[in-house]
């Protein structure tokens, strides 16, 4: 966690706070926790209020008193002050006059100079020198409508000849229109070639409609976190169909004595016994390089209304499957109430995202990092194959089939690494009875 939001203040200034009191909730990356205060006292100021996003870890967020004090007279403290800024550099007295001035002055910066494609078009056909514009957009970026704005200042006059960086003659030469620019010439006003007109521009549009709506931690870190995944990480993706028809049976045996556990469940505790007899896909990497686990600890996603968290089954190869769809329930119940622990969902070494339940045949997720593997869940969907009789005469049987698709890092595990854990998976899962004697 590197910046928090502060949701709630449960206590208010000048109300008397006990040591283990909840004084505020904070929004984390993954939850929302209470923080507890540490000493007794009162709570004399609030500096953050309600609401405020992107509190950076650390930030006094409030001030407390000793009892009796006068907490109305507390002392705040003055905010960091920025460093001031450098002097700028007098202009030299001895500086050239003339061509020499006219030659620097205005190209200064000039490789700085940020253009969307549309000003940069209309710049090219009219001829306009973009150090001109006046640029609105982010960071300095000159955009179409500073482009059409310095139009209409300079007059639609067609396309005027650029402005040569040499000492100016005294009688300067008419423009060519019909000769294309000078190279050197067109590389000082912006460092890209003339193009030909293609069509005169208009108007600008009108703006699109939009409404914009806050994004909560948790939201913002699964957007930095997949980005991470997917521009760093090597995705290599493979997929098997399993047979659940021993799984389903098991299941309504199960419920036979009261014991409910899901087909999720089953997955899990299938995944968990692969990566213990199979180790060298239960690695992770870091800035160091590849990195072989100890434990095996499996996340499952969990969708809540603020975006998709990963809790952490533990030491799940070591579980019964009736004890992890136990924890399961739980963790997945903390997830959506916004009541995980941070040891509830770091740590974890393999993930499985099912969308089985919303009728998804297959998909391929993405890795979240720093575990080196995902493996995505699809339907269940019943198959008819052909198989033979007792007797050797071919028949049809109806197979509960479902498709698990593994994103694994090409950096860690190479496709063949990847297409024996699926086998290896396929079979404990369709025969679960192994599983208990591993």
């Amino acid at each position: 966690m590197e910046e928090g939001r502060v949701l709630k203040w449960l206590k208010k200034e000048g109300e008397s706070v006990s040591a283990g009191d909840a004084l505020c909730e904070i929004e984390t990356d993954k939850a929302v926790i209470s923080m507890d205060s540490n000493e007794d006292g009162i709570l004399a100021k609030i500096l953050i209020e309600e609401g405020s996003q992107s509190v950076r870890l650390g930030t006094l967020i409030a001030l407390m008193v000793d009892e009796g004090q006068d907490w109305k007279q507390v002392e705040i403290p003055a905010p960091e002050s920025a460093p001031a800024p450098l002097p700028s550099t007098p202009p030299s007295s001895a500086a050239p006059t003339g061509a020499v001035s006219h030659k620097v002055e205005p190209r200064v910066g000039t490789g700085q100079l940020r253009l969307s494609p549309a000003a940069r078009h209309i710049l090219d056909t009219h001829g306009l020198d973009p150090g001109q514009a006046k640029p609105s957009g982010p960071r300095g970026l000159i955009t179409k409508e500073d482009a059409l704005n310095l139009l209409k200042q300079t007059g639609s006059r067609g396309p005027a000849a650029p402005k040569a960086a040499s000492v100016p003659s005294a009688a300067p030469q008419p423009p060519q229109p019909s000769q294309p620019a000078h190279p050197a010439s067109t590389s000082q006003a912006y460092p890209r070639p003339s193009i030909p007109p293609i069509s005169v521009p208009g108007k600008p549009a009108a703006p699109g409609m939009f409404t914009e709506f806050p994004s909560s931690n948790v939201r913002r870190v699964i957007a930095k976190r997949l980005t991470e995944s997917k521009t760093t990480i090597p995705h290599s993706y493979a997929s098997i169909d399993c047979d659940l028809g021993a799984v389903q049976q098991l299941r309504m045996d199960l419920a036979k004595d009261a014991i409910k556990v899901s087909v999720n469940d089953f997955i899990i505790k299938a995944a968990a016994i692969t990566l213990k007899e199979m180790p060298e896909v239960n690695v992770t990497w870091s800035e160091e390089g590849p990195q072989s686990l100890g434990s095996i600890h499996i996340s499952i996603a969990v969708a809540t209304e603020k975006g998709l968290l990963t809790p952490i089954i533990r030491d799940a190869a070591t579980k019964g499957v009736q004890e992890i769809a136990a924890n399961a329930r739980a963790l997945a119940q903390k997830a959506r109430d916004g009541k995980l622990l941070p040891e509830e969902y770091q740590g974890g070494s393999f993930s499985i995202s099912n969308l089985g339940m919303f009728g998804i045949s297959g998909f391929s997720a993405v890795i979240n990092p720093p575990q080196a593997c995902i493996l995505a869940v699809g339907r269940l969907r019943p198959e008819l194959s052909p198989c033979l009789d007792p007797d050797g005469s071919p028949a049809l049987r109806q197979q509960q089939l479902m498709t698990v698709t593994l994103s694994s890092d090409g950096r860690l595990i190479d496709d063949q690494l990847a297409a024996q854990f699926l086998d290896k998976f396929r079979a404990n899962l369709e025969r679960p009875q192994r599983m208990a004697l591993i």
